[in-house]
């Protein structure tokens, strides 16, 4: 009954007296009237959990047992507000790793304070399976008996055997009370962060890895994709406490601090015990102990600055900064006059203390820069308020300037496209030179009028809601390195997050496309054609960098680089109802043929299995770097920063879901993206050094006449050869 829908817990009365069951072995009243097992027939609650992800009591089509059962048992832990109740444990068990011996009893309402761990209880109602977990309910008749208090059962350590997945695992052990160890191998695959199924604060755990995004890996709808789509399904176990986490607080980890009490994605967790309980489509761990810093096993942990920060003659980074606003500090309105950053003063210098700091550890010549304001480029911009405290970090050699547009590629004589954030470049004159203007490259939109596109689903034909989608424009400005041109592009495509009339004619407006690339694939896909075929005569070396918006095999990128039609079924469509630089587009879309040719660096390097963002407890790369032939040739190494895509974002500027949580200024979630940073091989050209010409008059013999012997010599063919 595993993954039907979210446990929702209702609030019913308590019966206030306690009726007369038919099965009268099963019910015994003592003389006052209260409930007691004496005399009762028990069942073991092995034998409720069975083998099976459901209870063998509870009859096919059905959510509940046909009559009531009577079971003792330990109490292991209460659940005052995540469960409503406690979770019992038979006293012997029967040694089975098959099936549980643990149980959840629901009652609806924190239970009597005599409930408490080590305590024996005799309880009596029916099985149900409630949303996938299997309880004996009490809700309605409190048939409890209260015995004495003693030891709680140890808790057993919890292991996945080999050929079973981690939601099977887990089903041998629902309703007990397990411990995660090292033999456990269970890896952070989401730290601890919001959950909008349950609604609160928690962390998510993974067998042996982290979990990749599907469309990372594996062409979107390819059977590898999908399959690693059920794999990463079954493959999650959800760390809860059972109230709600303060601010800044993660309940069953004290000493949770930014500089030595992280956690990072991929981190193993060990020493943690507790309950195994199932709600919201997902197994979770309801923790009884605390744990300390030690108890994370640092499989990949922090580093000071980037692998690749000395390599190469020159370095590119790409950065999606995290909404880099200065609003709080009187920064100039950018076209939306909306501010999607930083609330206070403080939190800005925060902000960019930690953007600065980042920056300085990359040592790149040229930075791609991501989610700025788009407030223009004079003394009250982000940009000058970012680059002014940067230098302010740096020698005169090292310090930055940021690229400029044309006053005529300007919006409003100001800005950069219509949107409250934009894309940036910073460089460094010291290290390389600018060769000609910057350019923009205008974006695809999409205008749809209402009605413009129809959908029919059970014979009832629906007319669409108006669309109107835009996303950011692309930067461009070509450098000059030891007489060698490279080009660079810094691109930030639409978002996964809201619709277009493409989701809305697939029925996605409200969820997940079935290709998991997220919504607006094909206007992404758009935009990636107009920069395929505005870059592809570019000469020299040509970069690509920045926030597509698509993992590694999306679509996007797949135009980008190397899809070809004829070699697969997978279709590629740009999207409907676009304009570009206010003209009309593809009214219908069109069907993408072949890419424009560009190399994956990362993929080269390292790879497809390589991330810069986590999502949903998956990793993936959304930042990219994608080079012609000639660049790709001079690719010394590429390397994701792992700062932020791994970290906590409670560590971020935000202060308004934080409480007391102390901040660092280091670089740690400084955004949600991790910097990706190139390293290329630009050697400076080599002036051969001229060879000598003997001088006649001298030579090793002080005198001219050996010389002309010599000479003479060898014009007659008789010099002694050596």
């Amino acid at each position: 009954m595993k993954g039907l829908t979210k446990l929702t817990v209702v609030s019913l009365a308590v019966a206030a007296a306690l009726p007369m069951m038919a099965n009268a072995d099963a019910l015994v009243l003592s003389d006052t009237g209260t409930f007691t097992c004496d005399s009762a027939t028990l069942t073991n609650i092995y034998d409720i959990q069975g083998a099976g992800d459901s209870s063998p009591l509870i009859a096919s089509g059905s959510f509940e047992s046909a009559n009531e059962v009577t079971v003792k048992g330990i109490v292991t832990a209460r659940s005052d507000s995540l469960y409503k109740g406690f979770f019992i444990q038979d006293m012997q068990g029967d040694n089975s790793p098959y099936t549980s011996d643990g149980i959840f009893v629901y009652l609806n309402k924190a239970a009597p304070d005599t409930i408490q761990p080590g305590t024996e209880v005799c309880v009596q109602g029916k099985v149900k399976e409630n949303y996938g977990s299997t309880q004996i309910d009490l809700k309605d008749d409190q048939k409890l008996e209260v015995g004495v208090l003693g030891s709680a059962p140890a808790a057993v350590e919890f292991y996945v055997a080999d050929g079973e997945t981690l939601t099977q695992a887990l089903e041998r052990v629902e309703g007990m009370k397990v411990k995660l160890d090292a033999g456990s191998e269970m890896k952070v695959t989401r730290t601890f962060s919001f959950d909008y199924a349950s609604y609160r604060n928690n962390m998510v755990l993974s067998h042996k890895a982290p979990l990749m995004k599907p469309t990372q890996v594996f062409m979107p709808n390819s059977a590898d994709s999908i399959a690693l789509a059920k794999a990463n399904a079954v493959n999650q176990l959800f760390v809860e406490s059972d109230f709600k986490a303060k601010n800044g607080e993660v309940p069953y980890f004290p000493d949770f601090n930014a500089e030595t009490g992280y956690i990072r994605v991929g981190d193993q967790l060990t020493n943690l015990e507790g309950v195994i309980g199932y709600s919201y489509n997902s197994y979770r761990i309801l923790a009884t102990n605390t744990i300390t810093a030690g108890d994370f096993i640092r499989v990949n942990d922090r580093t000071d600055a980037p692998t690749v920060a000395e390599m190469g003659d020159i370095r590119v980074a790409s950065f999606n900064v995290l909404n880099f606003f200065n609003d709080a500090v009187g920064g100039d309105a950018n076209p939306s006059n909306s501010n999607r950053g930083a609330l206070t003063e403080d939190e800005m210098v925060l902000q960019r203390t930690k953007i600065v700091n980042a920056l300085v550890a990359m040592n790149a010549d040229v930075v791609g820069l991501m989610e700025i304001a788009n407030n223009g480029f004079g003394e009250l911009s982000a940009l000058q308020n970012l680059v002014d405290a940067l230098n302010a970090e740096l020698t005169d050699d090292q310090a930055y300037r940021f690229v400029e547009i044309a006053d005529a590629d300007k919006y409003e004589g100001k800005y950069i496209g219509t949107d409250a954030i934009t894309v940036g470049m910073l460089y460094r004159p010291a290290r390389i030179t600018l060769d000609g203007a910057a350019k923009v490259i205008a974006t695809p939109e999409q205008h749809a009028a209402e009605g413009a596109q129809t959908r029919e689903k059970d014979g009832v034909v629906e007319q669409s809601p108006s669309y109107d989608k835009f996303q950011r424009h692309s930067l461009v400005q070509t450098f000059s390195i030891n007489d060698e041109k490279l080009t660079i592009v810094v691109n930030h495509l639409k978002s996964k997050g809201s619709g277009c009339i493409e989701d809305w004619a697939d029925f996605n407006e409200s969820g997940e496309p079935a290709d998991l690339q997220g919504k607006c694939n094909s206007f992404r896909v758009s935009a990636a054609k107009v920069l395929g075929e505005s870059l592809k005569d570019v000469e020299g070396d040509l970069l690509v960098i920045g926030d597509l918006n698509a993992y590694g095999k999306e679509d996007p990128v797949a135009v980008l680089t190397d899809y070809d039609a004829s070699t697969t079924d997978h279709v590629i469509r740009t999207a409907s109802w676009t304009t570009l630089d206010g003209k009309v587009y593809e009214r219908a879309g069109s069907v993408i043929e072949k890419g424009y040719g560009l190399i994956n660096l990362n993929t080269q390097a390292h790879g497809v299995d390589t991330y810069s963002y986590s999502y949903s407890g998956e990793l993936g790369n959304l930042d990219h770097a994608l080079g012609n032939a000639s660049l790709a040739a001079k690719l010394v190494d590429i390397d994701d920063w792992h700062i932020n895509s791994v970290e906590s974002n409670l560590f971020e500027y935000g202060s308004k879901y934080t409480g007391d949580l102390i901040k660092s200024e280091g670089p740690f979630s400084a955004s949600d993206h991790d910097p990706v940073i190139i390293a290329l091989s630009y050697p400076a050209p080599v002036t051969p050094t001229p060879t000598p010409t003997p001088d006649p008059v001298q030579n090793s013999d002080g005198g001219s006449l050996g010389y002309f012997a010599l000479m003479l010599l060898g014009a007659l063919g008789l010099r002694r050869r050596s």
